[in-house]
């Protein structure tokens, strides 16, 4: 007989379609703690509302809403100082001590909810293939933003727990789990498991080709009273080009380069009226905003992002539960960062208080107490942006001149000066530089840092150079649980 996870299906169901009501009132919870699956997915309503629900979970504090995104996993790219002892939060993921018991505790909770999310979906896809409640468009479009989910979960878990691709790729990995029963699966290699990642994206691309009106409509942030909800707001979905860089993700994790530069100019030839690059002005101004949202491929809606600012970064912490830049705006981490004082991104940082040195991270700071209003940038917490493929491109492209113009472009529209790298290895590194100013607080650098098996890495604990970066630090050990499981 099979073993089976922990999670109970038709639990986790009612705990999805609950997410979904803290957020919006989308559906009226029987008092019950479990649900019947065929009631749930009699309606094309209760399809969307499942899968609502998934989106809403992944705002977690255990993955996106926080490890996975501003926390944990960039504390590990050392963007911040992670303080001296262990009384620090930090203090162990910025030194790569997997065996303490509380990053151990942390990353199980990670496995653990991206497994549940992944149930989750897999159950959508089940109910995909065995309905005819919904619309052609509706069932290619549920079911591919749900496939393309899967694909993420498992991508950022190999990312995390599977070995570096250029260095061992036959290595066991994680599970690829494709159906809901729950059943323990096997551990895969590296390779067979981004291999199946990027059929799921292949297999969501075309559903989503079929089916996403952001390919005619756009991000439809502003609905007409004609606009059908349900189509609208293609920025907080797994819309078909948010599903396009995913791909260019997953083809960079395998080493296919080719694959992921025609899949990054494409995507940048196609979208220039979908995803205009943020103005100066509007990142700036009075209400500022610093998620350049107009160029957001894929964010999460997280009406309590304000809630994130002050978990991580508020002022009133205690200065070892803080996460903060070493230094100040003249000395430190962020001028050693940052080669332009008017670049847009320079705006994130801010002192604690007078007389204190570390800096704090601005970004996703409350900005809709400025003039009493909110817009919608106010409430995302951005997971795949149009400037990744920019920088995509540039390290993938074997023409030095059209490299360096990629890089540039997004220098350009940060209020930058063009660079002028003279070889391959100063542009690597202006590549790099830019991704750091690019994707903190979206989780996006350790797993630069990883694919690229880099060896040093700029020290979060000192106001300049290098930290010894061991390859074996870049490989999180699957949780004891797991292995428990499989005994």
């Amino acid at each position: 007989m099979k073993k089976k996870l922990s999670i109970i299906k038709s639990g986790l169901l009612a705990l999805l379609l609950i997410a979904t009501t803290s957020c919006e009132s989308w559906i009226d919870v029987e008092p019950t703690d479990r649900l019947s699956e065929d009631k749930v997915f009699s309606s094309q309503k209760g399809f969307l509302q499942s899968l609502n629900g998934v989106y809403a979970e992944m705002n977690n504090n255990s993955v996106y809403g926080g490890n996975l995104s501003v926390g944990l996993i960039d504390v590990m790219a050392q963007y911040y100082d992670g303080g001296s002892d262990n009384g620090y939060t930090y203090y162990y993921p910025a030194k790569y001590d997997y065996t303490a018991t509380s990053l151990k505790n942390t990353f199980e909770s990670v496995w653990s909810k991206m497994y549940n999310l992944i149930t989750s979906v897999n159950i959508i896809i089940e109910k995909c293939d065995q309905t005819d409640v919904l619309s052609a468009q509706y069932q290619k479009m549920i079911k591919g933003e749900a496939l393309a989910l899967r694909a993420m979960y498992h991508l950022d878990l190999l990312r995390i727990f599977g070995p570096i691709m250029s260095v061992n790729a036959t290595e066991k990995a994680i599970p690829y789990m494709t159906l809901s029963d729950q059943n323990i699966q096997d551990i895969l290699t590296a390779d067979v498991v981004i291999g199946k990642i990027i059929s799921d994206l292949n297999q969501a691309s075309e559903l989503l080709k079929a089916s996403d009106p952001i390919i005619t409509d756009g991000v439809m942030s502003q609905p007409t009273a004609e606009d059908d909800t349900d189509l609208c707001y293609r920025q907080y979905r797994l819309n078909y080009y948010a599903v396009q860089v995913l791909l260019a993700r997953a083809n960079m994790w395998k080493g296919d380069k080719d694959k992921a530069l025609s899949i990054a100019e494409n995507v940048i030839s196609e979208t220039a009226a979908i995803f205009p690059f943020t103005s100066r002005n509007t990142a700036i101004g009075n209400k500022p905003d610093r998620v350049f949202s107009s160029e957001v491929i894929f964010s999460l809606y997280n009406t309590n992002r304000i809630n994130v600012y002050r978990k991580y970064f508020a002022s009133t912490l205690d200065p070892r539960n803080i996460l903060s830049f070493y230094g100040t705006l003249d000395n430190g981490r962020v001028p050693d960062l940052y080669d332009s004082q008017n670049d847009i991104r320079y705006g994130m940082w801010a002192a604690p208080s007078e007389g204190e040195n570390d800096l704090i991270f601005t970004k996703y700071e409350d900005v809709s107490v400025k003039d009493g209003s909110t817009d919608h940038y106010c409430y995302m917490l951005p997971l795949i942006r149009l400037s990744e493929l920019y920088l995509i491109a540039a390290e993938c492209e074997d023409n030095f001149d059209q490299a360096v113009s990629y890089l540039n472009k997004i220098r350009n529209v940060r209020n930058c000066p063009n660079l002028e790298p003279i070889d391959e290895t100063e542009l690597k590194e202006c590549i790099i530089s830019e991704f750091r100013k690019e994707m903190i607080g979206e989780g996006q650098m350790f797993f630069f840092y990883k694919r690229n098996a880099m060896e040093s890495i700029p020290n979060g604990a000192s106001a300049s150079g290098v930290l010894s970066m061991p390859l074996n630090n870049y490989v999180v050990p699957i949780p004891d649980s797991e292995i428990d499981n499989r005994m």
